[in-house]
């Protein structure tokens, strides 16, 4: 299928005027930036300098994406950077590196902010995807690789966590419901309690006991599928635990670090060889902090970027560590004498583990016979 005109372009070339690149008259490197939809890729090729060089569209399916290579090839050099919106975009990537191509992932945030920072105004896919490759240009990104096994993991993580919201509000139905029911009898069922087999058991014998009414089936029904969820989310864990035994025993040694902290960390990680140093992991994680320095002050402030379900991971290994862990204790005591607050010295503690699981998947490589390549700091010792 040859790449054809798309009715969604048609206001492209007045909005961004083309340069006058010739494609092969140049070695430098052309970025593509694609702004990808579930049923349609739009992509933005433009030159070191930032200055749009072509504009095209495919459809977001295998037969687009072939479309995309074969225009691709008139650049010579070239580097795809992604929209990294992988319910709609993981096909693409996929068949991106399954070419040979080389690839970036590029946040969503980052696609925003150089949005903004462009001269035109507005909104739109070949502007979205201007934006993405101006911001794959000036930022250091990790390349893309294959997916391996941590993408079985991310898909039943996510399954596992869907499944736990939905029973989070079955719950929260249900106790409102035995609350306009018996308030007296809701009072004893303790928060966040009502999913546990013991308090189910509970639920289920009173409503046995209560005279037949709409609010008790409905009640008898929701304490049903909340069983059920509940059983079904205990099971994934289960397995995902399984699968860390194998792919991440490393993980599960480190203290406070349970098999769905280690999941997400492997889910959100991919192959760790492509952060070319434990810096650049903080910085993925959102642990390094920001540098808020002016004149003669020297401070940093909080980092609210990067990756938040990793650094979520990595906080509750953080607390769990503060509350168990004796090494973890005195490292949290030594910040606080230094005139650290809680809150700051839990955050030091969370850049030390970020480093030290940079070393930890650095060390699953080398165990696994795949080479891996060590970072500026090297293997950090353990927190």
């Amino acid at each position: 299928m040859e790449l054809g005109p798309d009715p969604r372009l048609r206001h492209v070339r007045r909005l961004v005027p083309l340069s006058p690149f010739r494609p092969g008259s140049s070695a430098e490197v052309i970025v593509l930036g694609v702004d990808p939809h579930k049923d349609l890729l739009v992509v933005v090729a433009v030159d070191s300098n930032g200055r749009q060089v072509d504009v095209t569209s495919a459809p977001a399916r295998p037969r687009g994406v072939k479309s995309l290579l074969r225009w691709a090839r008139q650049y010579g050099e070239r580097l795809w950077a992604v929209e990294d919106v992988r319910h709609v975009a993981g096909g693409l990537m996929r068949g991106l590196l399954a070419a040979g191509e080389s690839a970036v992932w590029v946040p969503t945030q980052l696609t925003a902010r150089y949005r903004r920072l462009g001269r035109g105004q507005g909104k739109s896919d070949p502007i979205d995807a201007l934006a993405v490759a101006r911001a794959a240009l000036r930022e250091d990104l990790p390349p893309a690789r294959p997916e391996d096994e941590s993408r079985v993991v991310k898909m039943l993580l996510d399954h596992r966590e869907d499944l736990v919201g939905e029973m989070v509000r079955m719950c929260s139905r249900l106790r409102w419901l035995l609350h306009d029911l018996d308030p007296d009898f809701a009072e004893t069922i303790p928060a966040r309690k009502l999913h546990k087999r013991r308090w189910v058991t509970h639920v289920r014998d009173y409503l046995a006991a209560q005279a037949g009414s709409v609010g008790l089936s409905i009640a008898a029904e929701l304490l049903d599928r909340v069983e059920g969820l509940a059983r079904r989310a205990d099971q994934l864990e289960r397995e995902i635990h399984e699968l860390m035994k194998v792919q991440a025993p490393q993980l599960l040694a480190l203290p406070g670090c349970g098999p769905l902290s280690a999941a997400r960390i492997v889910a959100e990680t991919g192959d760790v060889r492509r952060f070319h140093s434990s810096a650049a992991f903080a910085m993925h994680t959102g642990t390094a902090p920001i540098p808020a320095s002016s004149g003669a002050t020297h401070r940093h402030r909080l980092n609210r970027g990067g990756n938040r379900r990793l650094n979520a991971a990595v906080h509750r290994i953080a607390i769990t560590q503060a509350r168990v862990d004796d090494r973890a204790r005195r490292y949290l005591d030594n910040r606080r004498a230094m005139g650290n607050s809680r809150t700051e010295a839990i955050r030091a503690l969370k850049r030390h583990l970020a480093r030290h699981v940079y070393g930890l998947l650095h060390t699953a490589k080398r165990l696994s016979g795949e080479v891996a390549i060590p970072g500026r700091d090297g293997l950090p010792a353990a927190a």
